[in-house]
C-alpha cells in the first residue's frame, strides 16, 4: 500500500525545487486588466501634466574670461608691459570668477536693473502665465521704495477696464480701488506709477502682480544660473539658464555678463582712482614746499653773491644725506621691534594678528616666526568656534602660539639691542660729518642746508609724477574681464517637461505599480490557493482538487451530471480504487476530516459517497462530527436520530437510523443525532466499536464524517477503526502555517493512510477541468459555468487572486 501510495503522489504531479517560469508569467498575466488600467490611468495623468505644466526653456551664453594665467596677457595691455602697470595683480582664475559672476552682489545688480523681483501674470483656463515686457499688458515703475517692499511677498490684482482706466479688485474679482494709467499711486510699498503698454489692443484682461523680496530673487537666480567652463584648460565660461520665459532667460545672461563688466572695471578704477586723489593732494602740497625752497635758494644767492659750493662742501653734503637715512631706518625698524614686543607681552593683545610687511633687513627669521605666528592664530581662531577650551587640538595650537611667543620675543629683544648699538654709531658718525660742515665757511654751510632740503623734495615730487603718470596710463587702459563669445540665445524647444520621458516613465509605473501591488499581495498571503502551495511543504500523497461549485447544491454528482465538480469527484473515485488496492479487506472505512471547520470535509463526504454509490458499491455515510453536524443540513432533511442516540439508547438498533434521499437511493446514511455534552467520552464506548463492526460486514465502503482534528480529539480517539483518512484542505481559506498540523500527524503516523484533497479550488487559476472545456462531444463537459457578476467584479476580481 505504501508504494501505491508514493506511485500515486508522483503521477498526480510533484512541484520540483526549480522555479517554474511560465507558471510565474502566467500568475501576473491573470491580472491583465489591472496592468491594462494602470497603464490607461498612467498615460492619462501624464497627458494631464503635459497638457497643464508650464515649459522651461534653457537659455546659454559664453565669455572669454581674460585669465593672464591660461591665455596670457590682453593685447590691450601688451603695450604697456614694459611701464610695469601690469603684472600679478591683473591675472584672474576662472574658478574665481565663477564664483563672482554667481555673487549675490552682480546678481543683485541684474535684478534691479531688469526689475526681476516684479514679476506679471496672466490667468488662464486651468493655470497662470508669466508674461514678460513686450507682452506684459503692464508696467509698475516705483519711484519711492518703502523698507516693507524687500521684506515681504506681494501678490495684488489689476483689472483693465480700457486704454486709461484700471481697478485693483481682490480675489473674488471685487474693486478695491480705482484710478487711471500714470497716476502717482502710494501704499505701504512705497510710491509707484502704472503705465499702459500700449502695443497691447486687447482690454478687459486681468493682470496679477508678484512682488518678492530681493533677496529670495537673488537666491533663486544664484542656484538656477549654471557657469561652468567648456574644459579644464580654458578660459571660456559657459552660462545657461532654464525658465519658463525664453526672453527673459536671455536677457538675464546678457545682463549678467554687462553687470560683471561693470563691476570688473569699477573694481579696477576704484583704487586707481583713489590712489590719484592721494598723488594730487601729496603733489600739492610737496609742490608748495618745493617752491619756497626754490626761493629761498635763489634769495640766497643774490643776497650772497653765492656761485656755487666747492668741492669739499659737495662731499660733505652727500656724507651727511647718507647718514641721515640709515639713522632714520635705524629708528624706524628700533621702534617697530618695540611695538612689536609691546604687543606680544600685553595680555589683550596676546592673540591679535601682527603686521607682515614689516622689513627687518638684519634677521631674516623674524619675519618668518612673524608669519607662523599669524598663522597658528588663523587656525586656533577657527578652531575655537567649533571646539570647547579643553579640546585636545586647541590646547597644542595654544602650546605652539607660546612657544612661538618665546621664541619671536626673545628675537626682537635681541634685535632691539643690536638696533640700538647700530644707531649710537650713527649718531657718532653723524657727529663726525656735522664737524666737517662746521669747518665749511658760513656761507657755504648754510647753502647746504637748503640744497640737502631742495633735493629730498625735489625728488618725492618727481617720483609722485612718475606713479601719477602711471595710474593715469593704467585708467586709460581698464578694459573688462569678459569678452563676449555669443550672446544668450535660447531654442525654441522646451527642456522640460520631456514628453518622451514622460511618457515612458508613465509607461513603465502603470506597468511596474500593479505589478508591485500584487507582489505584495502575494507577499502578504498566507492562505492556500492550489496544489503546489500544499507539495511545497507537505510530503502528504495528494489525491485530488475540487473546484468550486456554482451552484447552491450540496450534492453536485448524479448520473447525468457532467460539471466540472462532479468529474473532480470521479477523478477522487478512481485514485481511492488506487489507494485501497493493496487493502485485501472486504469493508474499507474512509474517515474525513480537517484541520479546521469550513473546509468542507461535510461536503466531501456527501458527493463522495454519492460518488461511489453510483458505481454499484454498497456504500454507507455515517455523521460522526458530534459537536456540529452538518450532514442533514446539506442534504436538507430535518434532524433525525443518528449515532448519539444509538450509543445512547442500547434498544435502538442500526436500522432504526439508516435513512435514504430521493437523489441517490442506493447510499444509506446515517446522521449524527442530537449534540450531546461530552461527545469525546460517548465516543470511547464499546457501542461505537459494536457500530463500526457491524457496518463493516454489511457495506462494502463506509464515509465517515469526522469532527476537524485540531479543534477537538474526536477525530484521533476513533481513527483507529479507519482504512484510510482522506484530509481536506479549502483553497483560499486555511492559512499556511497551520500545514503543520497535517504533516505532524503524518509524520507520527497518527492517521492511517493519509491523503490531501483540496477544496474549493478556482478553475481559472490552474489547469484542469475548468481550463479545458469538452462541451462539444455529446454533452460530456468539463465546462466551467461562468456566473454573471457585476462589472465591477470582472475588472476588479480579488476573490479570485
Amino acid at each position: 500500500m505504501l508504494q501505491n501510495q508514493n506511485y500515486l503522489s508522483n503521477q498526480i504531479g510533484n512541484q520540483g525545487d526549480s522555479i517554474n517560469i511560465r507558471a510565474e508569467i502566467e500568475r501576473y498575466l491573470r491580472y491583465w486588466k489591472w496592468f491594462a488600467l494602470g497603464v490607461i490611468l498612467s498615460i492619462c495623468i501624464a497627458y494631464i501634466y503635459l497638457r497643464y505644466s508650464t515649459p522651461s526653456y534653457i537659455a546659454t551664453a559664453s565669455i572669454l574670461i581674460k585669465d593672464n594665467k591660461k591665455a596670457g596677457l590682453s593685447a590691450e595691455l601688451e603695450a604697456f608691459k614694459d611701464l610695469g602697470i601690469v603684472g600679478g595683480s591683473s591675472l584672474n582664475n576662472t574658478d574665481n570668477e565663477i564664483e563672482i559672476l554667481k555673487s549675490r552682489k552682480v546678481i543683485g545688480n541684474v535684478v534691479d536693473s531688469l526689475n526681476l523681483d516684479i514679476s506679471y501674470f496672466v490667468s488662464g483656463r486651468v493655470i497662470q502665465s508669466e508674461v514678460y515686457r513686450r507682452i506684459a499688458p503692464i508696467k509698475i515703475n516705483f519711484l519711492k521704495k518703502n523698507s516693507i517692499f524687500n521684506e515681504r511677498d506681494t501678490i495684488f490684482n489689476i483689472k483693465l477696464k480700457d486704454k486709461i482706466n484700471f481697478d485693483f479688485v481682490n480675489e473674488e474679482d471685487k474693486i478695491i480701488s480705482s484710478h487711471v494709467f500714470g497716476e502717482l499711486i502710494s501704499n505701504n510699498l512705497g510710491q509707484f506709477i502704472i503705465e499702459k503698454n500700449l502695443d497691447i489692443r486687447s482690454i478687459e484682461t486681468n493682470v496679477i502682480v508678484r512682488i518678492l523680496p530681493k533677496y529670495y530673487v537673488v537666491d533663486s537666480y544664484r542656484s538656477r544660473i549654471n557657469i561652468s567652463p567648456v574644459n579644464k584648460n580654458s578660459s571660456v565660461l559657459m552660462l545657461s539658464l532654464v525658465d519658463p520665459v525664453r526672453e527673459k532667460a536671455e536677457d538675464i545672461l546678457n545682463e549678467l555678463v554687462k553687470q560683471y563688466n561693470i563691476d570688473a572695471v569699477n573694481d579696477k578704477n576704484q583704487v586707481s582712482k583713489k590712489t590719484i586723489q592721494f598723488i594730487n593732494a601729496r603733489l600739492d602740497t610737496v609742490g608748495k614746499i618745493l617752491k619756497i625752497i626754490q626761493d629761498d635758494v635763489k634769495k640766497f644767492k643774490i643776497d650772497k653773491g653765492f656761485t656755487g659750493l666747492p668741492v669739499e662742501a659737495r662731499l660733505a653734503l652727500e656724507s651727511l644725506k647718507e647718514t641721515n637715512q640709515n639713522i632714520i631706518e635705524a629708528r624706524t625698524q628700533l621702534s617697530l621691534a618695540k611695538w612689536i614686543e609691546k604687543n606680544l607681552e600685553k595680555q589683550e593683545t596676546r592673540y591679535d594678528f601682527l603686521p607682515t610687511s614689516l622689513s627687518f633687513d638684519s634677521n631674516v627669521a623674524i619675519s618668518a616666526s612673524i608669519q607662523m605666528f599669524n598663522e597658528l592664530i588663523t587656525q586656533r581662531n577657527q578652531t575655537k568656534t567649533n571646539a570647547g577650551e579643553k579640546n585636545p587640538v586647541l590646547i597644542q595650537i595654544e602650546n605652539e602660539l607660546e612657544n612661538t611667543r618665546a621664541s619671536l620675543t626673545k628675537s626682537l629683544t635681541n634685535i632691539s639691542k643690536s638696533l640700538e648699538l647700530k644707531l649710537t654709531q650713527l649718531k657718532k658718525e653723524e657727529v663726525k660729518v656735522l664737524s666737517k660742515v662746521k669747518s665749511i665757511p658760513n656761507n657755504e654751510r648754510g647753502f647746504v642746508d637748503i640744497a640737502r632740503q631742495q633735493e629730498i623734495f625735489s625728488s618725492l615730487y618727481q617720483y609722485l609724477l612718475k606713479k601719477k603718470e602711471e595710474t593715469d596710463i593704467s585708467l586709460a587702459v581698464t578694459v573688462p574681464n569678459a569678452k563676449i563669445v555669443d550672446v544668450a540665445y535660447s531654442s525654441k524647444a522646451p527642456v522640460s517637461p520631456k514628453k518622451r520621458i514622460i511618457y515612458l516613465t508613465a509607461l513603465v509605473l502603470g506597468i511596474l505599480v500593479p505589478f508591485i501591488l500584487i507582489y505584495i499581495k502575494d507577499l502578504l498571503d498566507t492562505k492556500i490557493h492550489n496544489k503546489q502551495d500544499i507539495e511545497s511543504q507537505l510530503s502528504i500523497p495528494f489525491l485530488g482538487s475540487i473546484p468550486k461549485s456554482v451552484k447552491k447544491e450540496k450534492i453536485v454528482i448524479g448520473r447525468d451530471i457532467r460539471s466540472s465538480t462532479a468529474e473532480a469527484f470521479r477523478l477522487i473515485r478512481t485514485n481511492l480504487d488506487f489507494i485501497l488496492a493493496g487493502n485485501r479487506k472486504q469493508s474499507k472505512s474512509i474517515f474525513i476530516t480537517s484541520t479546521i471547520s469550513g473546509e468542507g470535509k461535510s461536503f466531501l463526504s456527501i458527493n463522495i459517497a454519492a460518488t461511489l454509490a453510483l458505481s454499484g458499491k454498497k456504500v454507507l455515510l455515517m455523521g460522526m462530527d458530534l459537536r456540529a453536524p452538518k450532514v442533514t443540513e446539506y442534504l436538507g432533511v430535518p434532524d433525525k436520530k443518528g449515532i448519539t442516540n444509538y450509543i445512547t439508547d442500547e434498544e435502538i438498533a442500526l436500522d432504526d437510523i439508516i435513512f435514504n434521499i430521493p437523489e441517490i437511493k442506493s447510499l444509506d446514511i446515517i446522521a449524527s443525532g442530537v449534540i450531546p455534552p461530552n461527545p469525546a467520552e460517548l465516543l470511547m464506548t464499546k457501542r461505537v466499536e459494536n457500530l463500526f463492526s457491524i457496518v463493516k460486514q454489511e457495506y462494502d465502503i463506509v464515509i465517515v464524517d469526522t469532527a476537524p482534528i485540531n479543534l477537538v480529539t474526536d477525530t484521533l480517539l476513533i481513527s483507529k477503526y479507519a482504512d484510510m483518512f482522506m484530509y481536506v484542505i479549502r483553497a483560499n481559506y486555511l492559512d499556511k502555517r497551520l500545514l503543520t498540523v497535517p504533516q505532524e500527524l503524518y509524520n507520527e503516523k497518527k492517521l492511517a493512510n493519509m491523503a490531501i484533497v483540496l477544496n474549493n479550488t478556482d478553475p481559472k487559476r490552474a489547469y484542469g477541468y475548468g481550463s479545458y472545456g469538452y462541451g462539444g462531444y455529446g454533452g460530456y463537459g468539463y465546462g466551467y459555468v461562468e456566473v454573471k457578476k457585476p462589472w465591477y467584479k470582472k475588472i476588479f476580481n480579488w476573490r479570485n487572486s
